[in-house]
């Protein structure tokens, strides 16, 4: 199991595997406890282009697990259009979405959608959106984000960006993707292993560990020009690397004093000395900050086992946070502060946990047994995480009841350390 590799990892090499597709197809499953029926009607003028945005935007919703779809493909509408609410609502749907492409003199696509609450038989408004051809599905995924905002009073994430890493015939790739694992791009290429991405506050940056120059060592990539800098290549094993909320600390894992241990070093200044957090002669490894900034969650095996802990950045005695199991690392924590994702060994499963951090309450919230590296949506409503299904890697999103879940799936290959970036992007 990859989890033990992970947790390993912070103070030795390991390869990594198997083939790699950088495209994907979602499937949702699972239904939840409540949600809103919505119809998104094609798009006027959508007809002979190769994204159909109503899919994309009418996917995206029902993968947050906040909507569940109605059918809309025989609809002729535009955003101009006056629905008649008591005829959508016969159909089941308690919103409707409307809109129409159409190609400008340049080019680009002028794109409009609008919004009804056929409940209340009420306008929510619309948008436009002026756009090249290559940003048709981007664009979609933001009328998804509106629409989502204003049926929810919540962010969407649907416009934000994933990392993973794949290897295929001797090869590594960092892919950077859209949130539903299309429009995958490679970031970095190496015949050596790459791991562990983390994507800075900003999302222009993307910190990971390479092996190129035969350890371990983290470097910082800049995701639009594909510029990077080496940031740590001290004494031994350099992995681990996370940002801190204002993007100008990595916590990161060191063995360059013997044994491998979390410390804090200046993200923008590469080869600055780094200062330890906490001192142990176990294993501490995986950092990560809570959203204020003031306080390193992290993986330690100091009482025995590999447990989740943390402990002040200002300093101080680490606390440990899991109780329940023997084995859990890969602590996440959503941007909220509500919730530590994990990854907790049960009956020899790896399985995906959420723990409330008010109440201390754990639940495992899948039913894979090969769940690694949780991470969460900007929003804090879905986790991203790698899991086996049939034998082959998958990557997935769920919600936090783990009642709704979506796999990002590729006809073949290898896919791992899965990052979600923020709500942000350049």
């Amino acid at each position: 199991m990859r989890g033990m590799k992970k947790f390993l990892l912070a103070f030795m090499a390991c390869a990594l595997g198997a083939s790699a597709l950088a495209q994907f197809r979602v499937e949702v499953s699972g239904v939840g406890m409540t949600q809103l029926p919505i119809a998104v009607a094609p798009f006027r003028g959508n007809e002979s282009l190769t994204h159909k945005l109503a899919s994309i935007v009418q996917a995206d919703l029902e993968r947050s697990g906040q909507f569940r779809g109605v059918d809309a493909a025989s609809a002729a509408l535009d955003e101009t259009s006056r629905p008649d609410p008591a005829a959508w609502r016969k159909q089941g749907a308690d919103a409707l979405i409307t809109g129409s492409v159409t190609r400008l003199a340049d080019d680009r696509f002028d794109v409009r959608f609008r919004a009804w609450d056929t409940v209340r038989g009420q306008d929510l408004g619309g948008q436009s959106y002026a756009v090249s051809g290559a940003d048709l599905r981007h664009v979609a995924h933001k009328i998804a984000d509106a629409v989502y905002e204003k049926l929810t009073g919540e962010l969407g994430v649907f416009s934000t960006r994933i990392a993973y890493v794949t290897r295929s015939a001797g090869v590594y790739n960092l892919w950077v993707a859209d949130a539903d694992g299309e429009g995958a791009q490679s970031a970095l290429r190496s015949t050596e292993p790459i791991i562990s991405p983390s994507w800075s506050p900003n999302g222009s940056q993307l910190a990971y560990v390479s092996f190129e120059a035969r350890k371990p060592v983290v470097y910082v990539h800049d995701v639009v020009s594909s510029k990077r800098r080496l940031v740590a290549n001290f004494k031994g094993s350099n992995s681990a690397p996370s940002w801190s909320p204002d993007g100008k600390t990595l916590a990161l894992t060191l063995s360059r004093d013997g044994g491998s241990q979390v410390y804090l070093m200046d993200a923008n200044a590469p080869g600055a000395e780094p200062r330890r957090l906490a001192a142990s002669t176990a294993i501490d490894t995986e950092p990560t900050f809570t959203a204020d900034g003031k306080t390193v969650y992290f993986v330690s095996d100091r009482g025995g086992s590999p447990q989740i802990y943390r402990v002040p950045v200002a300093g101080g005695a680490p606390e440990r946070v899991t109780f329940t199991g023997t084995y859990n690392i890969s602590p996440a924590l959503s941007p909220d502060g509500r919730w530590l994702a994990y990854i907790s060994r049960v009956n020899g499963a790896y399985k995906l946990h959420a723990m409330d951090l008010a109440s201390g309450k754990s639940t495992a919230i899948t039913d894979t047994d090969a769940d690694e590296n949780p991470s969460f949506a900007g929003n804090s409503r879905l986790l991203l995480f790698a899991t086996q299904q049939q034998g082959k890697e998958a990557l997935m999103t769920t919600t936090i009841d783990g009642k709704v879940k979506a796999r990002l799936v590729g006809q073949t290959g290898d896919l791992r350390e899965p990052d979600w970036g923020p709500l942000v992007r350049p």
